[in-house]
């Protein structure tokens, strides 16, 4: 079992000290940096409101994109389905 790291974060200006896992460092950084764009974004949309108005629309539209992928996985699934069985038709075609 690997050895959990300490890592501090900020969000929405409040650091917050963490533990993490090595091989997650990379997605947790890039994670944050989008979250904290992303407030930044509403902010100069949305001017005069507080912070916590901007954290929870940034949930929200989190928690939207993660529902989105969600959705198109079976789309995406058949489409590596065909893309299979017609690799399958050329490597049968190819063989003769």
């Amino acid at each position: 079992m690997d050895t959990l790291i300490p890592v501090n974060i900020i969000i929405a200006d409040r650091s917050y000290r963490i533990r993490i896992d090595p091989k997650d460092e990379e997605v947790v950084r890039r994670t944050i940096k989008l979250i904290n764009d992303k407030i930044l974004e509403y902010k100069t949309q949305f001017a005069g409101k507080d912070m916590q108005d901007y954290i929870a629309m940034v949930v929200l539209w989190y928690a939207t994109e993660g529902q989105k992928g969600a959705e198109s996985q079976p789309l995406l699934n058949e489409i590596g389905e065909k893309f299979n069985l017609i690799e399958t038709m050329i490597d049968k075609a190819l063989e003769k």
